[in-house]
């Protein structure tokens, strides 16, 4: 099996690039909806809140979060399979990225209801729930398949590394969150850091993807 370049054209380059903005878009947004909503605390309630039923938000969370968000991720993960459209694994890995995008429009058109911790959840928060859910389990699941395509796609043994890192941050966080929901303190601060991790490692795979030469394999 021989190895070869692949050379970054126009489309790719603008799709990879929608994986940067990822970041700044969530930290952004998420800051400029809190502004509309009085006493809102970062550290202790979840974003999900900012488009909860009854929030004073509510009408335009969404569209400022999850649906740009979703659409970002969507975008992003085409430019990785076109990038990569001979690695089955990652096309997987797009295709999981993708999901993340679709769960996010989802959370968004399904918000939660008021508080996001009722003691009988309605169908827009079951199916929200389980949207969050998908999220976290996609992505989590990307990053785990480039600890190994980090050097087999990339030729960075330190890519791999740092997604294992980040697979590792992402189900401390989590564990950090369940118990920060039980207590009543922190949740909002701990699925930050959770999901901030996770965005990070996306901008970090789309900065690789898009200024390191990564070779593919190629059948004889």
């Amino acid at each position: 099996m021989t190895r070869e370049c692949c050379s970054v054209n126009s489309t790719d380059r603008n799709l990879l690039n929608m994986g940067l903005l990822i970041p700044l878009w969530l930290f952004v947004g998420v800051w400029l909806t809190s502004l509309g909503y009085p006493g809102y605390s970062h550290v202790d309630q979840a974003m999900s809140q900012l488009g909860a039923a009854g929030a004073p938000t509510h009408p335009y969370s969404a569209w400022v979060n999850n649906f740009p968000l979703g659409i970002l991720f969507v975008l992003f993960a085409l430019g990785l399979a076109r990038r990569f459209r001979e690695s089955p694994m990652a096309l997987i890995s797009a295709a999981l990225i993708a999901l993340h995008g679709l769960a996010s429009f989802t959370t968004g058109i399904f918000s939660c209801d008021e508080g996001c911790a009722p003691p009988q959840p309605s169908t827009a928060q079951q199916i929200h729930n389980l949207a969050g859910l998908v999220m976290f389990l996609s992505l989590t699941t990307a990053s785990a398949l480039w600890v190994l395509l980090g050097k087999r796609l990339l030729c960075s043994a330190m890519f791999g590394w740092f997604s294992l890192l980040c697979l590792f941050l992402a189900l401390a966080t989590v564990g950090l969150m369940a118990k920060a929901f039980g207590d009543g303190h922190g949740f909002g601060l701990y699925q930050r850091l959770n999901y901030g991790i996770s965005v990070v490692w996306v901008a970090a795979l789309a900065w690789s993807v898009r200024f390191v030469e990564p070779v593919v394999p190629s059948a004889r």
